[in-house]
């Protein structure tokens, strides 16, 4: 039975890196520079889930990992502003190649994942309560 809560426990770790690199993109993405300064756009986070063969439930359920936090490889949004300290010659800036509504969707996604994990905890400890009544 505890392999159950092991199982929603490695999916709410997951969904909150999921969640953390999504916040990340949005807040970053009218971000022009790097870290070091330099005028080079943020790079979107993706986070990938793998299957995480360690936990296995009894009815062959398996928990997940994060498999990796990989950078997007779309080439920036390129938006003419002249006036902007970070405009090339031409007078383009580059910013991320962040989608608004994407991240918003995923989000809504890895939330409402994280909340049915929650959920599962919930009637797993309502199941153990009940068992143990019932034993003693």
């Amino acid at each position: 039975m505890f392999t159950s809560l092991d199982v929603s426990t490695s999916g709410l770790v997951a969904q909150r890196a999921r969640l953390n690199a999504i916040s990340s993109n949005i807040a970053n993405m009218s971000t022009t520079r790097n870290e070091r300064g330099e005028a080079e756009p943020y790079q979107p986070r993706y986070v990938t889930f793998e299957t995480d063969t360690g936990l296995t439930t009894p009815g062959g359920g398996s928990g997940v990992k994060i498999g990796s936090v990989e950078y997007s490889n779309e080439p920036p949004k390129m938006k003419y502003e002249p006036g902007h300290p970070d405009a090339d010659d031409r007078g383009f800036v580059r910013y991320p190649a962040v989608d608004m509504t994407m991240e918003f969707v995923d989000a809504i996604e890895a939330t409402r994942a994280y909340e049915a994990n929650v959920g599962v905890i919930e009637v797993t400890k309502n199941m153990t309560e009940q068992t143990l009544r019932i034993i003693a």
